[in-house]
């Protein structure tokens, strides 16, 4: 994937499982769990072959939790550095995301919350 791209989306819900629920009935999303040491669910939104992003859905850790978008960096490292430099801020650094890559979470200079992901299989 090139570097720049909004990878995918992360919604945060109250109760995951009622969440589920209206994205399937309303939108006909196919969500999965994720096998991971979180409770993770995986969204599809539609066929691969016709334009949009996937995403997940997941607990709401803190009452001010939004929607975030992830975007795709060929260096996390490099990207939250560009981030600062252009008066953003890094929330949450670089973490390993075991069999993906490397995450971190930042704001922009508007607030608004995305992340940007290294991807990297071997990443424990």
């Amino acid at each position: 994937m090139p570097q720049g791209r909004v990878m995918y989306f992360e919604l945060p819900a109250d109760d995951p499982k009622r969440a589920i629920a209206f994205y399937e009935k309303v939108f006909g999303w196919t969500i999965t769990k994720w096998e991971a040491p979180m409770d993770y669910w995986l969204v599809t939104t539609g066929p691969d072959d016709e334009p949009g992003i996937n995403g997940a859905i997941m607990p709401r850790r803190m009452p001010e939790q939004v929607t975030v978008n992830t975007i795709s960096a060929a260096s996390v490292d490099d990207f939250t550095k560009k981030i600062m430099d252009a008066g953003g801020n890094v929330l949450m650094p670089k973490m390993a995301v075991a069999g993906q890559g490397y995450l971190a979470y930042c704001t922009d200079t508007e607030g608004n919350v995305f992340g940007v992901m290294e991807m990297d299989p071997s990443a424990k």
